[in-house]
C-alpha cells in the first residue's frame, strides 16, 4: 500500500513550513523552491490544509501560511486525511463504495478494517513537531534534497 503523493507532498511542506516560518508567514514560492514541488500543486494542497484548519494565510506583503495551531497539536495522520480522498488499505472499506458485495459474510473483511486502523494510528502517533525536530538533527546533504527528506518518485 502506498499514500498519494499528494499525501507525501503536504507532509513534506507542512515539516518546510514549521522549519522555516519562525513566527512569520512563508510563502508557497519559498516552499515550492526548497522542497522542489510545483507550486500550483502545494496552492491546492494549501486550500485544503487551510480548509481543515491546519494553516492560515496571511494576506499582503510579506504574507504566505502560519501553522493554525502549535506543532504539537498537528498529527500527521491529520494532515493526510485533510488532503486525501480516501485513506483505506482497500476500497470496499472506502465511503459509499459498494465493491464488496458480501458484506458482513465477507470473511477478510476485518483484517482490512485492523489494518487501516493500525495505519491511522501510526500516522497519528506522530505529530508535526516529531517531523520538525527530527529534520532539524539531520546533516544538510544527508539525503535526496538539503534536508533529507523523501522525494516520492510516483
Amino acid at each position: 500500500m502506498r499514500l498519494s503523493t499528494r499525501a507525501q507532498y503536504a507532509v513534506r511542506a507542512m515539516v518546510d513550513l514549521s522549519l522555516y516560518s519562525e513566527g512569520r508567514p512563508v510563502s508557497l514560492k519559498e516552499i515550492s523552491r526548497r522542497e522542489e514541488i510545483p507550486l500550483n500543486y502545494l496552492e491546492q494542497l494549501f486550500f485544503r490544509l487551510k480548509k481543515g484548519q491546519i494553516v492560515t494565510s496571511v494576506r499582503g506583503p510579506g504574507g504566505g501560511y502560519v501553522l493554525a495551531r502549535q506543532e504539537s497539536a498537528i498529527k500527521v495522520g491529520e494532515i493526510v486525511e485533510t488532503v486525501e480522498e480516501q485513506l483505506s488499505p482497500v476500497a470496499c472499506l472506502d465511503e459509499g463504495d459498494r465493491s464488496c458485495r458480501r458484506g458482513a459474510r465477507c470473511l477478510t473483511h476485518t483484517v482490512w478494517q485492523g489494518l487501516g486502523e493500525r495505519i491511522k494510528g501510526f500516522l497519528d502517533s506522530i505529530t508535526l513537531a516529531d517531523l520538525t525536530r527530527e529534520a532539524r538533527t539531520r546533516p544538510a546533504g544527508g539525503g535526496d534534497n538539503e534536508k533529507g527528506v523523501c522525494q516520492p518518485t510516483g
